[in-house]
């Protein structure tokens, strides 16, 4: 079965210096029909303006992934990383016992385009860690690449949680097929562009709920980069 989700129907709040895009239920949005998918908890896409941005607060158990668009992401927490996240780079920060963070935009004229990814762990109390990755285009060019997983398969960084994240590039005739266990659950959420997964078309901001599929194909891109979670049902 596959459900497509489309990019309007999402929550959406505006609160001047952010502009957020909500797929599932989050702070002032709620839809009972929307509150995660499998271990999936959040996807927001969120622009934040010119030398603002989140202030410092606070998680736990929780598997926090950022992926920059554009514009980059400044970084700061409890554990004492500093760091700025460009376009390409993979962040994971696992809240696990508790962390602080807060995240900016230092910018002039530019807006940092982003989206905040939680995954539910399947292990809590662990000690708070981060890890922050480059993925350069080529790598995702005509494929799907992995750059989330359990064990940091290929060089991906480590969720501890039933999941994976590829990320791809598609234009033209470049396509992929990958193979899915129909036990598991498969979240595609199109970034940018234009792409059929498994003959249903998507556009920017769209999303494709699969559930007891066992094929998965990404053809017909325009300009698309797209995310692909493998997630535990």
């Amino acid at each position: 079965m596959l459900t497509v989700r489309k990019s309007q129907d999402r929550g959406h709040a505006d609160h001047g210096w952010l502009n957020s895009f909500h797929s599932f239920s989050f702070a002032g949005y709620y839809d009972p029909r929307h509150m995660g998918f499998g271990n999936l908890r959040v996807i927001n896409e969120d622009r934040i303006a010119s030398g603002t941005g989140f202030g410092t607060h606070s998680h736990r158990d929780m598997e926090i992934i950022s992926y920059v668009l554009s514009g980059e992401l400044a970084h700061k927490d409890s554990m004492g990383n500093v760091k700025g996240i460009p376009p390409g780079d993979v962040q994971r920060m696992s809240a696990g016992t508790g962390v602080t963070h807060s995240e900016f935009n230092h910018a002039a004229g530019q807006t940092t385009h982003f989206l905040q990814i939680w995954i539910l762990p399947n292990v809590r109390g662990i000690a708070p860690s981060y890890e922050q990755k480059t993925f350069a285009d080529a790598e995702k060019r005509g494929v799907l690449r992995l750059v989330a997983s359990p064990d940091g398969a290929q060089g991906s960084v480590v969720v501890h949680a039933d999941a994976a994240l590829y990320a791809g590039l598609l234009d033209g005739l470049e396509a992929v097929t990958q193979p899915l266990n129909p036990a598991r659950k498969t979240y595609v959420h199109l970034v940018r562009g234009a792409l059929r997964v498994n003959g249903q078309p998507l556009a920017g901001g769209d999303a494709a709920l699969l559930e007891n599929e066992s094929s998965l194909a990404l053809t017909d891109g325009h300009d698309a980069e797209v995310l692909v979670f493998d997630l535990a049902a």
